[in-house]
């Protein structure tokens, strides 16, 4: 009787353990998964390269079963290669090259001198919109490069450990801050999109004033533009496009699996991180000329009114047409 129960127990403990091991794919049946966190993290490293490591779930979702798989492992590469590595270089690029620019070229002053007489650029609804958008464009900026860049950059500048605590705090409010704040920008650019597409397609003269740099490469230069010249048409359209695309990508992120596959997902992510960057350095470059790069352009957005000199050196042929408009109106 000894002996048959001795041979119970082993046959039971052998089908406990070919339980367990048959919920896993063959390429995890080598280590069962432990107890802790850091040795669960050994254990998923060791799934061998072009096979999927798998659990049991009781949940519905059944994806949360794949622990480990291929896709999973390039995209994380990416993500962690290329994307934080290219990404944070070209944003130190952007910085350095606008501050050699300014250096060489100084501020981009109004030759004829300001004449105290002022001109309306914008409604009030009209910097209501761009403030909206601008505004919130930050908020998902510094938010976003936190996501990608803050633990590996900024925490450790923080103080490392000892701060990692207060960091995830802030880093998770944050992420609800990301999340919520992309609705107020995507409304931003749909109403930029509505009220300035007119102002920003292809003008007779566009030519010329790419032709000449604008006139901010060399002083004295004033090639005639519109409301929006080629550089300003230039920023709106990668806002709309890029800011199109980054909130696409961000809806789908925001409801995983509702729109997408996971290898879906997983672009997704990869083109929201990638075209935020790009766009945060455009908006760099914007920030640049309408504050320090260029002597009453802030007044455009931050008053409504530039002054009229500013004005037809850098957009002559806006002025005549607003001037054209009020005289006709006036008869």
């Amino acid at each position: 009787m000894k002996v048959s129960l001795a041979h119970l127990f082993r046959i039971l403990a052998v089908a406990v353990m070919l339980a367990f091991a048959g919920s896993l794919t063959a390429s995890a049946q080598t280590t069962p998964p432990a107890a802790n966190e850091k040795d669960l993290l050994e254990y998923l490293k060791k799934c061998p390269p072009g096979q999927v490591c798998e659990g049991r779930v009781t949940i519905p979702d059944q994806k949360s079963g794949t622990l480990v798989q291929d896709q999973g492992r390039s995209w994380e590469a990416r993500m962690e290669g290329p994307v934080k590595r290219w990404g944070g270089w070209f944003l130190i690029a952007v910085v350095v090259l606008l501050a050699l620019f300014y250096m060489m070229r100084g501020r981009v002053r109004v030759d004829s001198g300001l004449s105290g007489q002022k001109i309306e650029r914008f409604t009030s609804f009209e910097r209501f919109v761009h403030w909206t958008t601008a505004t919130s464009f930050i908020v998902l900026g510094l938010t976003g490069l936190n996501i990608r860049f803050g633990r590996g950059v900024l925490l450790p500048l923080l103080g490392g450990d000892s701060f990692a605590s207060s960091f995830a705090s802030i880093s998770e409010l944050g992420k609800t801050l990301h999340d919520f704040t992309g609705f107020a920008f995507i409304l931003g650019i749909v109403a930029m999109l509505l009220i300035w597409i007119g102002h920003n397609l292809p003008a007779k003269g566009d030519g010329r004033w790419i032709k000449e740099g604008g006139g901010i490469l060399k002083k004295g230069v004033h090639p005639p533009a519109g409301k929006f010249n080629p550089g300003q048409k230039l920023i709106f359209w990668a806002v709309i496009l890029l800011g199109g695309a980054i909130a696409v990508t961000g809806i789908i992120m925001m409801f995983p699996f509702y729109f997408s596959s996971m290898s879906g997902m997983q672009l997704a992510t990869f083109l929201h991180a990638i075209l935020g960057i790009i766009l945060i350095g455009v908006i760099l470059a914007h920030i640049y000329i309408g504050t320090l790069g260029m002597q009453g352009a802030f007044d455009a957005m931050g008053t409504g009114k530039v002054d009229l000199n500013w004005a037809k050196e850098h957009h002559s042929r806006w002025v005549d047409e607003k001037q054209t408009r009020k005289a006709g109106a006036a008869e």
